[in-house]
């Protein structure tokens, strides 16, 4: 694994040493979903995401029973240690199963983000990623959005006296993300963008990002084609939309393709990521 992690990075720099070193350094901070990396709601992820020199990890809030498995306060204080030792942040917090435990049919799912809003006050997380797939896909479906609204309009004002940010990613167009955030109208509820899922809608994913503004309050890296750089996501010109529009937050990789393995594709494509967005490690 070792030769195989040189080589990667051997691979990366002369691919890419020309052009970075044509470019200005970009503020942002490279993270990780836990999931992407086999430890999902699992504080392992910490000193995993520091061995892969990367600058986070998006942690999954993961159920149990009627409430999130965060909600036990010794819980909470060994992933806040084991952040501290590995030096590694929590960049946000998502809740994975509101893709089979959906916001717009299932009771649980809102009181899984009401207690998420108190678990991500208590450890100063300010974002979670609320998605909508699967069983939450909302294209197409009217009702499911409506009722999506009115959720939102009850969790918003705990999530504003918390000084948290539910963050929405789906398939739906950067549009009708705005139709919704009007309709909801708090500055507690933002898009989660993901340029994977963009692209796989079919949708123009530049305009998408200037569209949205700033709309967007965190960021997922993406390509559902092979290897950043070798698949087929322009991360340059993501770069120059992200840029237009202003965004210095955490650019999160869930990578979908790991033909080299976990560990060694997770450093093939944040070191790519370093390169084209000239981020400094």
């Amino acid at each position: 694994m070792m030769r195989t992690v040189l080589c990667v990075g051997m691979i990366v720099a002369a691919a890419f040493s020309a052009s970075a070193g044509q470019k200005t350094g970009y503020n942002l901070a490279l993270g990780v979903c836990d999931w992407t990396i086999g430890k999902t709601g699992d504080p392992a992820a910490f000193d995993l995401a520091a061995r892969l020199l990367l600058d986070g990890v998006q942690v999954s809030l993961v159920s149990n029973g009627d409430t999130l498995a965060l909600a036990d306060p010794e819980l909470r204080r060994t992933f806040l240690q084991a952040s501290r030792e590995a030096r590694i942040p929590i960049a946000s917090f998502a809740i994975g199963e509101l893709n089979d435990v959906p916001l717009k049919s299932d009771p649980r799912a809102e009181k899984w983000l009401a207690k998420g809003i108190e678990i991500a006050a208590a450890m100063e997380v300010k974002v979670i990623l609320v998605p909508f797939f699967g069983k939450g896909e909302l294209r197409n479906d009217p009702a499911g959005i409506d009722a999506v609204v009115a959720a939102l309009k009850r969790l918003a004002p705990k999530a504003e006296t918390r000084g948290v940010v539910l963050a929405l990613e789906s398939y739906l167009s950067a549009a009708d993300h705005v139709k919704i955030l009007e309709r909801v109208g708090s500055p507690a509820v933002k898009i989660y963008y993901d340029v994977g899922n963009s692209q796989d809608a079919g949708y123009p994913i530049l305009d998408e990002i200037r569209a949205l503004g700033s709309r967007i309050i965190e960021v997922h890296a993406k390509d559902t084609k092979g290897l950043y750089g070798k698949g087929s996501m322009d991360f340059p010109a993501v770069r120059k939309a992200l840029e237009g529009i202003g965004y210095k937050g955490w650019f999160v990789l869930e990578g979908t393709e790991m033909p080299l393995g976990v560990e060694a594709s997770v450093r093939y494509d944040a070191e790519y990521l370093r390169a084209v967005f000239g981020i400094r490690q």
